[in-house]
């Protein structure tokens, strides 16, 4: 697929088939996810996949994500001060690796959505008790993935009051 084309015909998936994300198809999402940009290149990132029903079901409560027990595939994406060179950066360069993920997922048919976790305190927590994540990591992204079973048309935000030029 063309760049454009899947920046402009990327849509959030909420429903999918039984059929699982292959390997192969999990390692091209996550290979897009760690050659997204960062501050100084510092990578200050960790990828917690989820393909076990049991434990995708359990977070199926924090509001908003009953649709998340229908995929097979999840990714949680958290932030690690410890790595970065530029204190400040981390969610900057967390957003770009979930958007490369949700680019490639689209790219190569499955559906994605992107649910926010950082800075909402209890979602985090959440989070950090059903993974074991430590309290030194910053559980920021919940990426849901799946054979889509649904067929979303793209949509066109273009907002030409948006736009400034040279000043305000």
């Amino acid at each position: 697929m063309e760049t454009i084309k899947a920046l402009m015909t990327r849509r959030s998936i909420r429903t999918w088939t039984t059929e699982p994300v292959t390997d192969g198809e999990r390692r091209i999402i996550l290979e897009a996810a760690m050659n997204a940009p960062s501050a100084a290149d510092a990578r200050p990132w960790h990828f917690v996949t989820m393909d076990d029903p049991s434990v995708i079901k359990q977070f199926t409560g924090m509001g908003g994500t009953e649709m998340l027990e229908e995929s097979t595939f999840m990714v949680l994406v958290c932030g690690d001060v410890s790595k970065e060179i530029y204190p400040g950066f981390w969610p900057q360069d967390c957003s770009c690796a979930a958007q490369n993920m949700q680019l490639a997922a689209h790219d190569i048919g499955i559906g994605c959505v992107w649910i926010a976790i950082h800075p909402l305190e209890e979602r985090e927590q959440v989070c950090r008790k059903i993974l074991g994540i430590p309290e030194s990591i910053t559980p920021f992204a919940l990426l849901a993935m799946g054979v889509p079973n649904e067929v979303l048309g793209p949509e066109y935000r273009f907002d030409e009051e948006r736009l400034h030029s040279n000043k305000w």
